[in-house]
């Protein structure tokens, strides 16, 4: 068997940077992992590669894995910026990588990143708290970095793909109830593989349904299921809504949004924490305020 080669974090930070950089310097999380698999280009047996399925890592992609970590480090070392919404922007020192020549900005990178890893790696030594395995805490586990307090995702991430799938259609209906939708019944049996629910949704003066299929996924979900859930909603409707607790990959939303087939809008697991914490479902949220202070040095200058 031919052994599939999966780019390491190192040689996707370049990629990342540009692909942001054309996306127009912002873009939610799931454009950007479609264009650098498109552009570097990342086949379907490379996206298809997973960690065994454990508890720590429940089917992740390994491709994916190091694009988070590519982000996560670009992050650290000041070239990207990600807000609460998980949209990724590129900053002015990213912009200066991506306007040298390749070969020169790699190797600047990785100078970079190596400068900042052994620093993380003194602090942390003088902190006691360098791991049994020479890692630094916090950053062994491959889990994406994000603004403060952004913890709550993978707790809630977790929670969500531990719901039975009967549980996780009556979040869905829920949802869908409070962004608005008229009507939403449950058509389907869970686990049946085809339609799960349809929704009226009303926009000004006419109204249409949209049908919806929930996927309690760890891992990613393929075109094949975009293709089978458009195939069921054939002669039924024309706008589809696929609801995931993992992740979709580049091919499953090129085929989303195919030209014409009929769209099916995707929602991922990232965007549906959002939208469970926009509407307060199964979350408590604290709001803290935080004073800071800066010191006007001219103000004691002029003393």
């Amino acid at each position: 068997m031919t052994k599939i080669t999966i780019p390491n974090r190192s040689a996707l930070m370049l990629p990342t940077l540009v692909a942001v950089n054309q996306l127009g310097g912002s873009t939610k999380k799931s454009e950007l992992e479609q264009e650098i698999a498109a552009k570097v280009p990342l086949t379907e047996e490379q996206l298809a590669v997973e960690f065994p399925r454990t508890s720590r890592n429940p089917g992740r992609s390994k491709v994916m894995y190091e694009l988070a970590w590519a982000r996560s480090t670009l992050k650290s070392i000041g070239a990207l910026n990600n807000s609460s919404r998980n949209v990724w922007s590129i900053t002015q020192k990213g912009l200066e990588y991506v306007q040298m020549d390749p070969s020169a900005a790699e190797e600047r990178l990785k100078a970079k990143v190596q400068i900042v890893r052994d620093m993380q790696t003194a602090r942390k030594v003088l902190a006691g708290s360098v791991d049994a395995q020479g890692g630094v805490d916090g950053q062994g586990d491959g889990v994406e970095a994000g603004v403060p307090g952004d913890g709550w995702r993978v707790a809630l991430s977790e929670t969500l793909k531990k719901v039975d799938p009967a549980a996780f259609e009556r979040l869905a209906t829920r949802l869908l109830k409070e962004a608005g939708f008229q009507k939403v019944d449950v058509v389907g049996r869970a686990g049946d593989g085809g339609i799960d629910g349809v929704g009226l949704y009303r926009m000004s003066l006419v109204s249409f349904p949209i049908y919806f299929q929930c996927k309690r996924y760890a891992g990613s979900v393929g075109a094949g299921v975009v293709r089978d859930f458009r195939g069921a909603m054939a002669g039924r409707g024309e706008k589809g809504l696929v609801i995931t607790t993992g992740t979709f990959t580049p091919a499953a939303r090129e085929e989303a949004t195919r030209d014409g087939a009929p769209p099916v809008d995707l929602i991922d697991g990232d965007e549906l924490c959002d939208l469970i914490l926009e509407y307060r479902l199964g979350v408590h949220v604290v709001e803290r305020m935080v004073r800071d202070v800066t010191v006007d040095e001219s103000f004691f200058e002029t003393l």
